[in-house]
């Protein structure tokens, strides 16, 4: 089935109490035993399984082109959760420039609590293979990157972790399986921030990480997301699942502006570079054409002339642009991400961080337009 089918059918079925084609909300935290202690409907706790979380994973899955999802109640814990499948002593392979966040997860928590990492430039295969080790278990890439929207090769990244029986994790938060499905390209994980374009419309926070097929890792992450039990509400999956029915036209909608404004900030005279791996001068251009499918995204960086301080006034003077962080709602959104990460992140101090949202392309280019003319 095409990908906009999958999103409407998969995990979907007709309320059998009432045919109602909108599945119900199981808020329920607890659910009955019978008479000789057995759970008939599959269900005990709501830390360890619901009706709607269920649902979701089955859907992720399926988009993914995996054999299973797990939901989580962020991204971070998403990926957090999948460090903590490995033991003290591990060694993981991250990227450089990693987004800020998971750069905390691995330096503030799981280097003191013994997990070891190198961070390289994963879009430089030689680079990942000098540092792996005998030690080393996991590999995690992101791509495109976030902020700054590098492209690793999946395939070939893919291929060195299992040289050395390790597994390959793809974050693929930016280009949503719309666009990309690592899975199919080798990758053994896939991570999600279901917060971003897979909800789609900026009011639910969560996580996924899905799984090419079984292995140990998968059986330690089931049992710490049921006995660590960060996971999302029942209504955060429904909210997430309702997103997903709009995803494909929502996702390549966003990705034609992103284009289309793309092209167009590379002739201003205040940008000095558009990162953006759809443009044909981008240096993992013919990577992201290979493996991502049909658009490159709603989310590009641009490094403006003058500096930190002249970012700062282009984000402070627009109108339908929101400074904002997070990414991939409906609503257009910039943010200054040095400024919200640490000294060291790696992010230029005049990059701005442009999410393309569903208005006209034409109206954002006008913002943009009379917004960048206050440091020209």
């Amino acid at each position: 089935m095409y990908f906009e089918t999958q999103a409407l059918q998969a995990g979907y079925s007709l309320d059998p109490s009432t045919g109602a084609l909108v599945p119900p909300i199981h808020l329920s935290t607890t659910f009955e035993r019978q008479a000789d202690g057995s759970y008939p409907g599959g269900y005990i706790y709501g830390r360890t399984g619901n009706p709607n979380r269920n649902a979701l994973e089955a859907t992720l899955a399926t988009l993914e082109q995996g054999t299973a999802a797990a939901m989580f109640s962020s991204g971070s814990v998403a990926t957090l959760s999948l460090f903590q499948t490995l033991r003290t002593g591990d060694h993981v392979v991250a990227p450089r420039f990693v987004y800020f966040g998971v750069q905390q997860i691995l330096a503030k928590i799981l280097e003191p609590w013994g997990l070891d990492y190198t961070l390289v430039d994963t879009t430089d295969p030689g680079a990942v293979a000098a540092a792996l080790r005998p030690t080393t278990r996991l590999i995690l890439i992101e791509t495109p990157s976030n902020p700054q929207l590098a492209i690793t090769d999946i395939g070939a990244i893919a291929d060195l972790a299992h040289a050395i029986g390790a597994y390959l994790a793809c974050d693929n938060t930016l280009a949503s399986p719309v666009l990309q499905t690592p899975l199919t390209l080798g990758a053994d994980f896939v991570i999600h921030a279901t917060t971003k374009y897979l909800a789609g419309h900026s009011d639910v926070i969560g996580g996924a990480v899905i799984a090419r097929q079984a292995n140990p890792l998968v059986e330690q992450l089931r049992l710490i997301q049921g006995v660590g039990g960060a996971v999302p509400s029942p209504f955060d999956c429904w909210l997430t699942q309702r997103g997903l029915q709009t995803l494909a036209l929502r996702v390549r909608a966003q990705s034609e502006g992103a284009l289309a404004i793309a092209r167009w900030l590379t002739q201003h005279p205040a940008i000095e570079a558009v990162l953006y791996p759809g443009l044909e001068d981008h240096p993992g251009h013919a990577i992201a054409q290979s493996q991502m499918i049909g658009g490159y995204g709603g989310l590009l960086s641009v490094l403006v002339k003058g500096g930190r301080s002249a970012a700062l006034r282009v984000a402070a003077h627009t109108r339908l642009f929101t400074q904002a962080t997070s990414f991939g709602g409906p609503h257009s959104t910039l943010e200054h991400r040095a400024s919200v990460e640490a000294p060291d992140s790696g992010t230029p101090e005049n990059l701005l961080r442009l999410s393309i949202g569903l208005e006209h392309p034409e109206d954002l280019r006008a913002d943009l337009e009379a917004s960048l003319q206050v440091v020209i």
